[in-house]
């Protein structure tokens, strides 16, 4: 018998013959997984962007940050999950406990000489010379060593945040420049954690106020007062 040979008969063959394959689904399905990965970076892109925005216009865009009179830590050095001190109280506290907020940060024995006195002093009264902005900032002192710390000094410290820690723990995250102790410097500690800034020994408090006010202004579109 001869095939037909009216067009109309053959219809059914070319529609059969041109179906996708039974797992046609499955050659989709990779694709449909690529999207979804897309999707999620870019959400997170969208959720980190303030963060980067905010450090990119402080290293990288504004002129001034060229000029910082502080030391940037690079890279940055997050405070280590197993580094936990004490309160004066002797209640524990991790050092992570700390973040969400900008730390300006001094490291001196705890019987506190007049060098360490002088940095006390001098967070405090940079904390207090920003203004409206001083509550995204703590001052901390992080007091090594096992002497007590004077009854006298304490009524100043009511607004820090004083955690006693061994100084062989701390030379684990912090570092002081060649030739100095982690006592010389005041350090910088941003709202996650890391470590990214060191000031110089004896440094100039008017310099140090303005690279504050700088980090301060950079973070100002993400970063907000208190901890959650």
């Amino acid at each position: 018998m001869n095939p037909p040979t009216d067009p109309s008969d053959r219809v059914l063959d070319l529609t059969v013959h041109r179906l996708p394959p039974a797992d046609a689904q499955a050659v989709v399905v990779p694709g449909q997984t690529r999207a979804a990965r897309v999707k999620l970076l870019l959400l997170f892109l969208f959720c980190a962007a303030p963060v980067i925005a905010s450090y990119f216009t402080y290293y990288v865009i504004r002129p001034e940050a060229r000029r910082n009179y502080g030391v940037l830590v690079e890279p940055q050095r997050p405070v280590p999950e197993a580094l936990v001190g004490a309160r004066l109280g002797g209640e524990p506290l991790p050092l992570t406990a700390l973040r969400h907020q900008w730390l300006l940060v001094s490291v001196a024995d705890a019987a506190c000489d007049s060098a360490c006195e002088r940095h006390l002093y001098l967070s405090r009264q940079l904390r207090e010379g920003l203004g409206r902005e001083k509550d995204r900032v703590d001052w901390v002192w992080l007091a090594t060593g096992d002497a007590p710390v004077r009854a006298a000094l304490q009524p100043a410290l009511a607004s820090a945040q004083v955690v006693r820690l061994p100084a062989a723990d701390l030379a684990r995250w912090l570092e002081p420049a060649a030739g100095h102790a982690l006592s010389d410097h005041l350090y910088v500690v941003d709202p996650m954690g890391n470590w990214m800034m060191r000031f110089p020994a004896d440094a100039d408090p008017a310099k140090v106020r303005k690279d504050l006010e700088r980090l301060l202004r950079a973070s100002g579109s993400w970063d907000v007062a208190g901890r959650p």
